[in-house]
């Protein structure tokens, strides 16, 4: 039989010293933190809520297992992640944001504007995972009045959001039952959504860039509303 492939384990880290620009500046202090390759992606998989090593090393296509644990290490010692044990039965351990890591939500929205236009156009190489839409569409939903929970159901997969007046940011910007610094956007379907879109990844990331209101996008049917409840009524600009 086929030897079957063994999940990625988090290999054993050698204590490095961290690299520093030694300059007294708050961007060069700040990219002392989340300068090197791959770290504000790991914050980026974090703002989903806590995730196994196993799972973080799924959703970053590309990343060595040394690379991804050295990261992960490098953050627990600036104060941007933990790692915890589950409860039992589980014996797993999971990695979460503290609220210093959190507090690079606003700069990770921002980083997503400004990279959008450069998605005009798939790679052939490009991985793609549905909950990497999560902020850029978060950005094109600013200003709802009703607050609940959004299904998102994509070509690529789904994922889920909290929307409405608590989602402008600070400890309002979680899903419900997350903790103060939790989830952002939660990964597949919602329990109990309050509304749904279906919507295509192009349509998306015009949503993200502007270059189409919400409203405009679900009157030409690029954007489908499901639901019954006065968030899929605002939604649909009803």
């Amino acid at each position: 039989m086929p030897r079957q492939q063994q999940p990625a384990e988090r290999p054993a880290v050698r204590p490095v010293r961290r690299r520093s620009y030694d300059q007294f500046d708050a961007t060069a202090r700040a990219l002392d933190s989340v300068g090197d390759r791959w770290t504000l992606l790991i914050v980026r998989e974090l703002l989903g809520g806590p995730r196994r090593y196993t799972d973080l090393h799924a959703d970053l296509p590309g990343v060595s297992t040394d690379v991804l644990a050295s990261r992960l290490k490098d953050m627990e010692q600036s104060g941007l992640a933990l790692r915890r044990k589950l409860p039992p039965p589980s014996a797993a351990s999971v990695y979460e944001l503290t609220e210093r890591g959190h507090d690079l939500l606003p700069v990770l929205a921002a980083l997503a504007a400004w990279g959008a236009p450069a998605l005009a156009e798939r790679r052939p190489t490009d991985a793609v995972r549905a909950h990497w839409f999560a902020l850029p569409l978060l950005g094109a939903l600013t200003g709802l009045t009703r607050e609940g929970v959004l299904e998102v159901r994509l070509d690529e997969g789904e994922f889920h959001l909290h929307v409405g007046l608590r989602a402008g940011g600070g400890a309002g910007f979680v899903l419900p039952g997350a903790e103060a610094y939790g989830a952002v956007y939660g990964y597949g379907p919602a329990d109990r959504p309050d509304a749904r879109i279906v919507l295509g990844a192009e349509a998306c990331l015009e949503l993200a860039q502007g270059g189409a209101t919400f409203t405009e996008a679900v009157k030409d049917g690029r954007v489908e509303v499901l639901g019954d409840g006065p968030l899929a009524a605002e939604l649909r600009g009803e």
